[in-house]
Parts: C-alpha cells; sequence; structure tokens
C-alpha cells in the first residue's frame, strides 16, 4: 500500500511552501499555524510573516504586542503568545532534544518538526493520518508522512471519501463506506470566543479604556498574556 501511495503522491502531493525547507523555525512557523486554520489560509500568512521574522532570533527579539497584531485573522491567539515564548527559549537555548518542552508544542508537532526539518524517523499522526491507517488498517513509515496527509485531506475524507480517486480502494478495508458528521465546534457567533476575538482585536488596533471593554473577556485575555491592563487601559503587552 505504501508504494502505491508514493506513486500517488508524486503525481498528486499539494505543493506547500514548507515543503520547501528543511528550517525546523519555518517548519515550527507553518505548523502551529495549522494547528487550528486552513491550509489554504495559513500559505499567504506563512509567507509574509517570514518575510517579516525570518529566523528564530528574530521572532524571539520582535515584541510580542507585534507578534500578536500580526497573528491577527488567524484565530486562537495565544498560538501567537506561545510561538514567541517557543522562539525565545530557543534563541537562548538551542532547540531541545524533547520539542515537546517548547510552549505550546505537542506531540504531534514535534513530531512533524523531528520528522520534516531533522529527518528523524518517525511518522506524525495528524487527524488525516490516523484516518488513513484507520480505514486501510495499514501501517506505514515515516516516508509516507506528506502523502499520508494529502491523501486524507483531499481523498480520504472525513465524511464522503472520494474512493475511486483513492490510490489504496483496492485493497482498502472501509471502500465505499459513508461516516457519519462529526460533532461541529459549539458556534462562534455570539460565543465567548468571538468576545475575545472582538476585544483583541480593538486592543490591537490601539489602547483602550478598561471601562469600554468587557472586563471578563478582558481577565481571560490577559491570563493568556494577550493584553495587559494598567492604570485603568487595556493594551498588547
Amino acid at each position: 500500500m505504501e508504494e502505491a501511495l508514493l506513486v500517488w503522491y508524486r503525481g498528486h502531493g499539494r505543493d506547500l511552501p514548507w515543503r520547501r525547507t528543511r528550517d525546523p523555525y519555518a517548519i515550527l512557523v507553518s505548523e502551529v499555524m495549522l494547528q487550528q486554520t486552513q491550509v489554504e489560509r495559513v500559505i499567504a500568512r506563512y509567507n509574509a510573516w517570514l518575510e517579516r521574522w525570518p529566523t528564530v532570533e528574530a521572532l524571539a527579539a520582535a515584541p510580542v504586542g507585534e507578534v500578536i497584531r500580526a497573528w491577527q485573522g488567524l484565530g486562537y491567539n495565544r498560538r501567537a503568545v506561545n510561538l514567541h515564548r517557543a522562539a525565545e527559549q530557543i534563541s537562548r537555548e538551542g532547540w531541545p532534544e524533547e520539542l515537546t518542552a517548547l510552549p505550546g508544542v505537542g506531540r504531534y508537532t514535534a513530531d512533524a518538526v523531528r520528522r520534516f526539518a531533522f529527518d528523524v524517523d518517525v511518522l506524525p499522526l495528524d487527524t488525516n493520518v490516523r484516518r488513513v491507517q484507520d480505514r486501510t488498517g495499514a501501517t506505514f513509515s515515516s516516508a509516507a508522512a506528506g502523502a499520508l496527509m494529502d491523501l486524507g485531506a483531499t481523498v480520504c475524507l472525513a465524511r464522503i471519501p472520494r474512493c475511486a480517486a483513492c490510490p489504496l480502494a483496492d485493497g482498502c478495508l472501509s471502500r465505499g463506506r459513508r461516516y457519519e458528521p462529526l460533532r461541529r465546534q459549539s458556534r462562534f457567533e455570539g460565543s465567548f470566543r468571538q468576545q475575545r476575538a472582538r476585544t483583541l482585536r480593538l486592543v490591537a488596533e490601539s489602547s483602550r479604556p478598561l471601562e469600554s471593554l468587557e472586563a471578563p473577556v478582558v481577565a481571560a485575555l490577559a491570563r493568556d498574556g494577550l493584553v495587559e491592563v494598567e492604570w485603568g487601559i487595556v493594551r498588547l503587552p
């Protein structure tokens, strides 16, 4: 199965900018951005980010407020703070042997950086990779990491897989199956998450009096390191 998958990948793999580098910093940026944001939205922001902060040292030296401001629109803004903290740690101490020691880096992100930047023999298990493995019942080596991600993202879809276009269909245990919708995330409209996003966007535009904002929202943003409050004024760190 892996051989058939790799043949398919050579002709159908996605041309993504972070696949053209082995720079661990650039790959870390891409993986953090991709944690909660669709690939199409990430591409332009990834390129702009690396133009502005091309090295881990450049990001570490940047004011965290500017990093938060540059992240606006990607969502889940705490990722920006964690990425900045990770850059500061790497700049001081170098890349740790265990990448999960970096702020905001979990098992999958660590393994993705290890695989794509450092060529470690590890298969990063994201949602797409797990889906293909579970449905086919097959095992794959680390060499198939990018191919599994692309197959899961474009062919072996969550609800209605495109089995007719799948290079693994002949041996797949789940060929032709359909799946129930995954549990959807709670509505963003009217949610506390929306209030957080709106408030942070306002503060990113300019500092605001605390009395003009919702105090519980500001408190939550402050706990995450996204804003500071001093003398009744809310601003970026």
